[in-house]
């Protein structure tokens, strides 16, 4: 019996069960760039891949913490954005804001920030990855409480194993209920 097991074991050991949701994670995150050209499940529109069913049931718990984690470290990029110079480093004008006080708030607004990327970089392992989602995918989200993504299973199964396919995207711009309702809406 599996008590307190939670998860799919998705017939792999730990260690590659792990590598396999930060290898879909950062493939998800990927599709966000124009680099699409490298990734073969990368579905036709930005935001998403397809998968089996059952890997993107599992990871999808774990890119919207990642998507969570990444939401709530904007305000703190944002009060540090405020505080910087734009003065080029090494600059007399960047040496004497660096030995103010405005440096020290700058320090203080960016220090959450820089330890969620560094959380990030942890669980997801990818640069890249991290840098797509403090920079496009977060602010698309700020005003989301949850739910950022979406699983969509497809009719046609696998090729080979008849596995259940299923395609995982981001919400938002894929979201073709909201376009609709606004159409009716709008009645003159």
């Amino acid at each position: 019996m599996r008590h307190l097991k939670k998860g799919r074991k998705l017939g792999r050991n730990p260690s590659h069960q792990r590598a396999l949701l930060k290898n879909l994670i950062i493939a998800i995150l990927k599709t966000e760039t124009d680099d699409t050209d490298l990734l073969e499940n990368a579905a036709k529109k930005p935001g998403r891949i397809i998968t089996t069913l059952s890997k993107a049931k599992e990871v999808r718990p774990l890119l919207e913490r990642c998507v969570t984690i990444a939401k709530k470290a904007q305000v703190h990029l944002r009060a540090a954005r405020d505080l910087e110079v734009s003065a080029e480093r090494g600059t007399a004008e960047w040496r004497d804001w660096r030995s103010s006080e405005r440096w020290q708030k700058w320090n203080h607004a960016m220090a959450p920030a820089l330890a969620a990327r560094r959380r990030l970089l942890r669980l997801i392992g990818d640069k890249d990855a991290v840098r797509i989602l403090f920079d496009i995918v977060a602010p698309r989200f700020e005003e989301r409480n949850g739910g950022y993504t979406r699983i969509l299973r497809l009719f046609a199964r696998r090729i080979g194993d008849a596995g259940q396919r299923a395609i995982l995207e981001f919400v938002g711009e894929n979201n073709n209920r909201v376009k609709r309702r606004a159409k009716r809406v709008r009645v003159d």
